[in-house]
Order: structure tokens, then C-alpha cells, then sequence
């Protein structure tokens, strides 16, 4: 393999070629950290990279197990972590001044078992600051730009990860998914993100958002890589007490390839409401490919007049969890430590809190601080609860005549750098399309669905709870029908 052939390889081919000579392992990490010396200057996908001595000392670990007959599920490949995700002995920023030199005593579950099955953790992704922004441009330290056009925003809030992956900088991603933060950025990248059911994958070690909304989510270029890693990370965890009770893993990769094999036909419902509002040439790309689609399955078209409401719903509640889980960081437990000798509570909890905090964060806070106060609590937070049980209640009633809900994951191309970030309407609305499975606690996939003047479009797909094996395979058929299509970024 040439080194390019290596860094844009998937990761099931490397695990192939890995499986039957070890030693690749360190020729692959060599290609690898030689595409991040050529492009990372140019992207800025990550916040903390590790050094090639310490992540190739690691690596001569994986080859020595594999050498012994150790089943390593994913032996070397290249990992990068969004930078919310607990990560031991790493620092871990959350892209925010407010925890500029944190480093984790601990790894997160889904870090520790991509360790356990011989992963090699490559660095911390660029993101927005607390996972706040669709556009990583909120992150404290720098923009983050899009492979595909870098004058263009990769997408958020996991845009380090998507980039990092599009550029050939990793080879595997984890990136987390508050109401799209996985699938938008795969969708403006042309890389595959999947939000897994909620309870899927564990939360402990991933710094909290919005509780009840996170989810840490798989990152890859292809379908089957997505599989791979989902089967890795998808474990019950005691640690998290919403974790899904199960027994063992379930091997995502071998359930695809069997459905790719029997070929079963899908029920498709595609929800009129969720594709209004598109770009011209974003609906001719997506169109394009459902009509594909639907002609070897079978696709109806309902209307859900309720999904009107969930945007607001979602940022009503996940504004007012921000503002709660974000109180902890108060300069004397958490967070950036200033001078307290001889000042009172307030004035350092003040300073902390100005000097820590972004924009974004801070009017995210201060939003769920109202939206919580007495008076407004029953007028905004109690009336969002109502709509996220009432988009429950029509999906399930959807999700009993059909398999899956195909939907456009992002309603635009990737917008230039500061071009949303300036348009708080802008930014927000891009999310229409991919809050409602945050909302109703269903996995939903990025795939992409091809180019609209040059720049990437996803489709998506969202299932009912633990549907992530039907989800996959609506992806792998998209992938199927797109093939030879070059989504190879020019960078």
C-alpha cells in the first residue's frame, strides 16, 4: 500500500491486511502521521494530537497481542476522540477555556473498550465549546474548516472528528450527538455519523450537554466501519444508569452483512414536513437518491404536523439541562481556578464564569436559567416535555406501519466560516432535521447521498429504538447505489 492508499483505506480492509502481517500496523501509523504533518496546519481538526513516539509504543503493544493470537477487534486502527470524551492522562477541553488543562484521571467506557480491543487513541478533536454550535467555530481555541472547501464550515458540534476522518487524518472517530452533532458534520464531510438509540452506547465519561439527549455516536467513511465500531462500543455499562440492560456485544458487521446478503425490503416513511425548506440543489441530490431507493423498496408519505414544534421544543430543554449541568463550574470544584484570597462567592463565581465561558455557552445558560425560573418553568419547560411525549407518541405510530423515516440530514451545504455563526436563526435551523431523534431517544445515519456543487449532501435515516441494525443497512444500500462517485475531498 502507498501511504495514501493507507490513510483512506477502511478500517475492515487494514484489519484484513493487519490480521496476516502485524508489523503494517507501524508503516500504517507512519502514513498516518504523516497526512496530519501535510494537512492539519490547513484543517485544524484536532486540539490535542499525541506525539507518533508514544501512540507508536502503544501500537508495538497491539502487534505483540496480535503476534500471541489475541482477536483484536479493531488491532491499530486509528482513533480520534471529540474532546468531551473523557480520555486518562489526556487533556480534555471541551473546547472551552473553562477546561483548557483538564486531563482525566479515568477513561471514558467507550474509550476504554476501544482500548481493549486495540485501538490506538490518535488525539482530541475540535469541537463546539461544550458541544454548543453546529459549526465548530465556537470552539475557544480555533475554527475548525471543511476538507471539502476550507473557507467552509465542516459542521458541528463533532467537526473536529468528521474532519479529521475526511482529510485522512484517522481512520475511525467517536464524536457524541446532542440534536445532530454527529450527523451534521458527517453530512457536510460525506462521511457516515450514526446517533445511536439512547442508553445504546454509555455516557459515563462524556461530559454532559443536555442529559437526556446526549449520546456518543460512531464516526467513519464507510457503513461497515460504522458497524465495526458500534459492535465495540455498544456494551451495557453499570456506570451509567441509563445504559440498556443486555447480555454481551452484538456484532453490527455480521448483522449487516447478513441483511446485505438476504436483501429484505424496507418500509420507508418519508415525513412530508421534514422536506421543506431545502436548497434547490441539496433536494435535487437527495431526491435523486430516494427515488433510487424507492424504487426497490417500499416508500409512503405521511404527515406529522407536530414536527413543527420540536426545534423549539428541543432548545427550550436542552437550554434549561445546559444551564443546570454547567452550574458546576463555579472556579472552587471545577473548572478554571482564579485568585479567591479576600473576594466574596460571587465575585469569583463571576469571574470564573466570564473569563471560562464563550459566547454561545454563555447565552445557552442564560436562556435555560430563565426557562427554569419561577413563572416560566409550566410556559416553556413543561410545555416542550408535553411536545417531546407527543412526537413520541406519532413516531411510535409510524414506527408501527414502517421500518424506517427517510429525511434530509441538513437542509443546506456546509455555510462559509462565519456565515451562521453571525445568524443565530441560521445556525439554530440548520438542526431541523436531526433534533427529533434526539427528542424521541431513536438511532438516526448520516450517509452521503453525493455532491451539490461540489460540496457533500447526506441523507438520513431514523428508526425506532435498537433499529440500528436496519439503519445500517438502508445506509449500506445508499452507499450501493452511489458507488464510483468521488467523495474523496480535493485537499
Amino acid at each position: 500500500m502507498t501511504k495514501l492508499d493507507y490513510v483512506y483505506a477502511s478500517a475492515t480492509e487494514l484489519l484484513t491486511y493487519f490480521r496476516s502481517d502485524p508489523d503494517k500496523i507501524l508503516d500504517y501509523l507512519e502514513a498516518i502521521y504523516d497526512r496530519i504533518r501535510k494537512v492539519e496546519a490547513k484543517v485544524r481538526s484536532y486540539i490535542t494530537l499525541r506525539s507518533r513516539e508514544e501512540v507508536e509504543r502503544e501500537a508495538e503493544n497491539v502487534v505483540k497481542r496480535l503476534k500471541q493470537g489475541e482477536d483484536l477487534a479493531l488491532a491499530g486502527i486509528a482513533v480520534a476522540v471529540k474532546d468531551n470524551i473523557s480520555t486518562r492522562g489526556i487533556r480534555t477541553t471541551c473546547a472551552s477555556r473553562m477546561l483548557e488543562n483538564y486531563v482525566p484521571p479515568y477513561d471514558a467506557t467507550a474509550v476504554k473498550l476501544l482500548k481493549e480491543s486495540g485501538a490506538v487513541i490518535i488525539g482530541k478533536t475540535n469541537m463546539d465549546e461544550f458541544a454548543m454550535g453546529s459549526t465548530t467555530e465556537t470552539s475557544a481555541f480555533f475554527p475548525t474548516r471543511n476538507p471539502w472547501d476550507l473557507e467552509r464550515v465542516p459542521g458541528g458540534s463533532s467537526g473536529g472528528s468528521a474532519a479529521a476522518l475526511a482529510a485522512g487524518e484517522a481512520s475511525l472517530a467517536l464524536g457524541s450527538d446532542t440534536g445532530g452533532s454527529v450527523r451534521c458534520p458527517a453530512a457536510f464531510t460525506a462521511t457516515v455519523g450514526l446517533k445511536p438509540t439512547y442508553g445504546l452506547v454509555s455516557r459515563f465519561g462524556l461530559i454532559a450537554y443536555a442529559s437526556s439527549l446526549d449520546q456518543i455516536g460512531p464516526m467513519a467513511r464507510t457503513i461497515a466501519d460504522v458497524a465495526l465500531l458500534l459492535s465495540v462500543i455498544a456494551v451495557h455499562d453499570p456506570k451509567d444508569s441509563t445504559s440498556i440492560p443486555r447480555n454481551g456485544k452484538t456484532d453490527y458487521y455480521f448483522k449487516l452483512e447478513e441483511l446485505m446478503s438476504s436483501r429484505p425490503r424496507l418500509r420507508i416513511a418519508v415525513v412530508k414536513e421534514l422536506w421543506r425548506g431545502l436548497e434547490e440543489d441539496v433536494e435535487r441530490v437527495l431526491h435523486r437518491i430516494l427515488d433510487r431507493i424507492c424504487g426497490e423498496h417500499t416508500c409512503d408519505e405521511v404527515s406529522i404536523p407536530i414536527t413543527r414544534y420540536a426545534l423549539p421544543a428541543y432548545y427550550i430543554i436542552a437550554m434549561a439541562e445546559a444551564s443546570s449541568n454547567l452550574a458546576r463550574y463555579d472556579g472552587l470544584r471545577y473548572g478554571l481556578h482564579v485568585d479567591v484570597e479576600g473576594r466574596s462567592w460571587i465575585e469569583v463565581f463571576t469571574e470564573v464564569r466570564s473569563r471560562g465561558f464563550g459566547f454561545e455557552v454563555k447565552k445557552r445558560i442564560a436562556l435555560g436559567a430563565f426557562i427554569l425560573s419561577a413563572g416560566y418553568q409550566e410556559q416553556y419547560y413543561i410545555r416542550a416535555l408535553r411536545v417531546r411525549r407527543l412526537l413520541k407518541n406519532e413516531f411510535d405510530r409510524v414506527f408501527k406501519r414502517f421500518d424506517l423515516v427517510a429525511l434530509p440530514s441538513m437542509p443546506i451545504k456546509p455555510p462559509r466560516l462565519g456565515e451562521a455563526i453571525t445568524d443565530p436563526i441560521k445556525l439554530y435551523t440548520m438542526d431541523i432535521d436531526t433534533v427529533i431523534a434526539n427528542l424521541i431517544g431513536s438511532p438516526a445515519i448520516s450517509v452521503p447521498a453525493g455532491l451539490a456543487a461540489t460540496l457533500p449532501v447526506g441523507i438520513q435515516f431514523m428508526g425506532p429504538p435498537l433499529s440500528e441494525e436496519k439503519l445500517l443497512y438502508a445506509g449500506a444500500l445508499v452507499e450501493e447505489l452511489r458507488r464510483g462517485a468521488a467523495l474523496k475531498p480535493p485537499i
